[in-house]
């Protein structure tokens, strides 16, 4: 991004006998001479304030939960705030509620956000994930479940800190486009004997906002209801929990 030109002010005092060294040298009518002086003064000022950066907007938003009819809204993993519809959080507006949902607007786009999923990108902005803090809603039976990618297909995550890596069916790796089998053979014990797993490596994981990259991953063949969030990935976060809400600020 392109430095503003320096511009530099100078104050100009409007000497006595009806004369205004900002203006023409020439007699001028008392109550213009201040209007003059002030004109210009006020256009350099504005001229000043073009070439300030607006405020910042929200990068993500995540629905924490529900108190009564107001949603308790998480922006950019900041402590939770309870808004109510038509009311306006960190540049953030509620529009309606209902149920386990809120629809919000920023910048003129709508989105609607769910208890427990994944926080929403509402910035606008392309490219790749920038964040660097997940926070996450406990849902049923105290774990954490949310929606994520790897390798930029979507997927499902249940966070398991007692894995030692990511966790996947064949099934589910195979939606995700995995091509797994080229991985390295492991021994695997399952509740219907030993079988033949997959150690592999992920290129990208993304929950949210936040993406790591070279991530360690296993496949087994037993069926799973969903893929489990290891430390192969935690690992990579400082983890704090809080009540029914775990947050995961980025080491690296």
């Amino acid at each position: 991004m392109n430095k503003p030109p320096r511009l530099s002010l100078r104050v100009l005092r409007c000497p006595p006998r009806g004369r205004c060294a900002c203006g023409p040298a020439k007699p001028v009518p008392p109550p213009l001479l201040a209007l003059n002086c002030l004109g210009l003064f006020t256009s350099l000022l504005l001229a000043v304030l073009a070439w300030l950066p607006a405020g910042a907007q929200a990068e993500s938003v995540a629905l924490a939960g529900m108190l009564g009819s107001k949603a308790l809204l998480i922006v950019d993993g900041s402590a939770p705030k309870t808004v109510a519809a038509g009311e306006t959080h960190q540049g953030v507006k509620v529009i309606s509620t209902s149920g386990d949902q809120a629809v919000i607007e920023q910048a003129g786009k709508r989105h609607t956000l769910r208890i427990g999923d994944a926080p929403v990108s509402v910035s606008g902005s392309s490219g790749g994930a920038r964040g660097t803090r997940i926070v996450l809603t406990e849902s049923g039976g105290g774990h954490f479940m949310t929606a994520g990618q790897i390798n930029g297909r979507a997927v499902q995550f249940m966070v398991d800190t007692g894995a030692t890596s990511i966790a996947m069916s064949t099934l589910d790796a195979e939606r995700a486009g995995i091509n797994y089998k080229n991985g390295q053979p492991v021994r695997m014990s399952t509740a219907n004997g030993d079988a033949t797993g997959f150690r592999i490596r992920l290129n990208s994981v993304r929950v949210g906002d936040v993406e790591v990259f070279d991530v360690d991953a296993v496949v087994t063949p037993q069926p799973m209801p969903f893929l489990l969030l290891g430390n192969s990935f935690l690992t990579r976060f400082q983890m704090k929990r809080e009540n029914n809400l775990m947050t995961l600020d980025k080491r690296y």
